[in-house]
């Protein structure tokens, strides 16, 4: 066979049919489908990494005690002398102490 003639018998033969959709899809299924994917992701990459965050950073801050050196949310180095319910007092110098929310501590600095 020539190409000539391969070339003949593909153009004489009738087009495909279209591609049409099955029957049966229910477009709002679909559409259902696609929601519930999105919210997966959603909650695998976004919520449930930031509350396994917060829940770490609760369980440290529970715990924090005299003699604990910390870290601010503003930056502010220091130790813990006195601990409270709801707040801290942080020694940052010779003799400069500061009161600070337990939320507003940022990391507890672990020494060796």
């Amino acid at each position: 066979m020539s190409l000539s003639t391969n070339l003949a018998a593909i153009l004489a033969s009738p087009p495909p049919p279209p591609l049409m959709p099955r029957e049966g899809a229910n477009p709002m299924a679909v559409l259902l489908f696609q929601l519930v994917m999105i919210f997966a992701i959603f909650y695998f990459i976004l919520i449930r990494p930031q509350r396994k965050e917060r829940q770490r950073h609760q369980e440290m801050l529970g715990k924090l005690s005299r003699g604990d050196q910390v870290m601010t949310n503003g930056g502010i180095l220091g130790v813990i002398v006195h601990a409270t319910e709801q707040a801290l007092t942080i020694k940052t110098g010779e003799n400069t102490r500061i009161v600070v929310d337990r939320g507003h501590i940022a990391r507890k600095i672990e020494t060796e």
